[in-house]
């Protein structure tokens, strides 16, 4: 991971490290590792993953879809994912953040949802 983030414009690995370093406190059983090139945190399964675009960096939560999300501040409107676009490095708020977390971890932890038939 400190590969891809020594790649990255300052701001983007800036906003990178913050989430390594939330993610370490928030999630300390999760690993650290490169999923589909680009950095990840992995329990029993992919829990979230990094990726950047020209102006932000993405936060995508791998079971996102199934989160409680009264606020909608979630984006996405696939089947299992959903995410968080961070501009900066006080975009890591531990107020926004640490919700989704506890969830991703605790999700992890449980086996999928099942595919609803006719949905799958």
């Amino acid at each position: 991971m400190d590969e891809y983030v020594a790649a990255l414009d300052a701001g983007q690995a800036a906003v990178v490290q913050a989430l390594r370093a939330f993610m370490a406190l928030h999630a300390p059983d999760a690993r650290e590792v490169i999923s589909r090139g680009s950095p990840a945190w992995k329990g029993r399964a992919l829990i979230a993953i990094v990726s950047r675009s020209k102006t932000h960096v993405t936060l995508a939560f791998a079971r996102g879809a199934e989160f409680s999300d009264p606020e909608r501040r979630l984006a996405g409107i696939g089947k299992t994912t959903r995410h968080l676009k961070l501009r900066n490095p006080a975009d890591v708020d531990d107020a926004l953040l640490s919700g989704y977390v506890r969830q991703a971890v605790h999700l992890d932890g449980t086996p999928a949802a099942a595919t609803e038939p006719g949905r799958g």
